[in-house]
């Protein structure tokens, strides 16, 4: 088996249980360990996985993109603690939107349901969770609804949020990097974000610590258009410093 060969199957077994062993995969290969180290390590440099202690984890690229059932089974406690943070930088806010995705959903989850408050969102599984809740308004975007997040994009859905005068986004990102700001693989999802953090007073960022440093082929931001960045505690704190010297507050949870 080539060494090209051998990356693609290693690329396939991490986007298709989310993470890879090294020591597994040289077993299944009938390779060193070495040799998957290093195939390993020619993979994260094209940019297509994250390497960590003794394996690594598929990074979502221009070409692809996890579903949110997937999402839900990765990192979910670190994403529960960054969503009961996120939550915690609601303020005095009245008018919400809430970002497609999981992360953004838990945020929903932990916002208060005992104040007024109108939430705008393009996810039709945040709408859902929101909709039985007595003090809680839910406008939900129409638009072209994405079979893999249930989240609606187009230009219905950027028309609707262009009427609006928001006071927070929480907003979701594929990637997070001080050189290329937030991006996402969809344009269609890149045009929704852009917009709704145009229509907003103040914008919170949360995601796990594996969006930093990925970079996806859609631009919507840069990190200094942030007031706030929600994340993990296994994001270095030397690399939340460098975030936070662009402009926003980086808290780690």
């Amino acid at each position: 088996m080539s060494a090209e060969e051998r990356q693609r199957q290693i690329v396939r077994a991490a986007r298709r249980s989310g993470s890879v062993d090294v020591s597994v995969l040289a077993a299944e290969l009938g390779v060193a360990k070495e040799t998957v180290r290093r195939d390993l390590r020619a993979l994260e440099d094209h940019g297509l996985v994250r390497r960590t202690h003794g394996g690594a984890y598929p990074v979502e690229s221009a070409g692809f993109e996890t579903t949110l059932a997937f999402r839900t089974t990765m990192h979910v406690p670190e994403k529960r603690r960054i969503a009961a943070a996120a939550a915690e930088q609601l303020g005095d806010a009245e008018t919400v939107f809430i970002d497609e995705g999981f992360t953004p959903q838990l945020i929903a989850e932990a916002l208060p349901k005992n104040r007024p408050l109108t939430v705008i969102t393009a996810s039709l599984s945040t709408a859902g969770t929101l909709a039985a809740s007595e003090h809680v308004t839910v406008l939900l975007l129409g638009g072209r609804v994405r079979a893999g997040t249930l989240a609606t994009v187009d230009h219905w859905t950027t028309r609707m949020l262009a009427g609006f005068v928001i006071d927070l986004a929480y907003i979701g990102a594929n990637g997070i990097s001080r050189e290329h700001g937030l991006t996402t693989p969809d344009p269609a999802v890149s045009e929704v974000k852009a917009q709704a953090m145009r229509a907003s007073r103040r914008t919170v960022f949360a995601g796990v610590h594996t969006k930093f440093g990925a970079a996806s082929f859609c631009r919507f931001a840069g990190v200094g258009d942030l007031e706030s960045i929600v994340t993990g505690v296994q994001l270095p704190a030397s690399e939340a410093h460098r975030y936070s010297l662009r402009g926003p507050q980086v808290i780690r949870v």
